[in-house]
């Protein structure tokens, strides 16, 4: 995977010294930190499925559909050749949709195994995170290609057409016995775990989010502090480069700056979905209005995909603990 150049990680923590227990010489180095020998064998194991990211998004940004194909065999019903057309276009897309899902699997997998390295005693959240430069800058590239994927899928009404289609043509046994091939390859329980998976308006963060809920029910002699004081401090960090014009200014991309938000959203998004009273009560560990208002800073193309995350993938926003200030800011009614 090609470095994340996000220059200015380096000396962030000067900043966030008094924002983060008072811990001194505090920073995230997310382009340039490399494995101790500690982390050295997780950090293998999550770059392996890292490596396939660029792949997966490359394919998911090329996926056009067959909506022509599957509407000239849905009119024309008796034209066995249109129904031919319309089913081997739709065989290998599904293939490619299988693909996408058992990469969540992996990728829930290796979220699991870094939250147990950056939560576990004896050292706090922050300790972790300033220790385990490496395994918080994977934690935070899972983050970033997951809002990518569900950007990416949002906007691809053909994957969910095609799946229906698909499901449809082979529950009618109307295929008899023709290309049986794709069936074997996508059976029906790995068809009916896709179609849950393709329902979600951002299946990604799904599963990110129920693989944090179930670590840390899992991992009941872990106090769930440890795992959201990790999700508020990364979110601190990623405001602050994005708050702070020394550190924005070098940045040498807008490449860069869309890693910084997306990985705020990801870790705010979870921090809500495991923490009892979620991210925008009052007694939040995270500065959501600062958040926010970082956020409605930047060039719009960039923010309103992130903002519709926060709006339609947490789990707290409607709650009566949360602020009404930062509703309103969200534009919650």
């Amino acid at each position: 995977m090609p470095p994340l150049h996000v220059a200015g990680m380096g000396n962030l923590l000067k900043v966030l010294t008094r924002e983060i227990e008072n811990y001194p010489h505090f920073f995230l180095d997310f382009e340039n930190a490399q494995p101790t020998d500690g982390e050295r064998e997780i950090w293998n194991q999550v770059n392996a499925v890292l490596q396939d990211s660029e792949s997966i998004l490359t394919e998911l940004q090329a996926y056009k559909g067959a909506g022509q194909e599957i509407r000239d065999a849905i009119q024309n019903p008796s034209d066995g050749q249109l129904q031919d057309r319309a089913w081997s276009s739709v065989c290998p897309l599904v293939g490619r949709l299988k693909r996408f899902y058992e990469f969540s699997i992996r990728l829930e997998k290796a979220l699991q195994s870094l939250l147990e390295s950056l939560t576990y005693p004896p050292y706090t959240p922050t300790q972790h995170l300033e220790r385990e430069q490496a395994l918080a800058k994977q934690f935070a590239e899972i983050l970033h290609f997951t809002l990518r994927f569900d950007e990416l899928k949002m906007k691809n009404p053909a994957i969910q057409n095609d799946f229906s289609y698909y499901r449809r043509t082979i529950s009618r046994n109307r295929i008899n016995n023709m290309h049986l091939d794709a069936e074997n390859e996508v059976n029906n329980e790995m068809a009916n775990r896709m179609s849950l998976f393709y329902a979600e308006a951002t299946p990604m963060l799904k599963t990110l989010s129920d693989a944090t809920t179930k670590f840390v029910s899992e991992n009941k002699t872990l106090p769930i502090e440890n795992t959201t004081d990790c999700l508020s401090t990364m979110a601190s960090v990623c405001k602050v480069m994005l708050e702070t014009p020394e550190y924005k200014s070098r940045f040498t991309n807008d490449e860069t700056l869309l890693f910084c938000m997306r990985v705020m959203v990801g870790v705010i998004i979870l921090y809500d979905h495991v923490h009892p009273v979620g991210a925008f009560a009052k007694t939040s560990k995270i500065d959501m209005k600062g958040c926010i208002k970082v956020l409605k800073e930047q060039p719009p193309n960039n923010v309103e995909g992130l903002l519709n995350a926060l709006r339609y993938t947490t789990r707290h926003l409607n709650d009566e603990s949360a602020s009404k200030q930062i509703r309103t800011m969200l534009q919650v009614q």
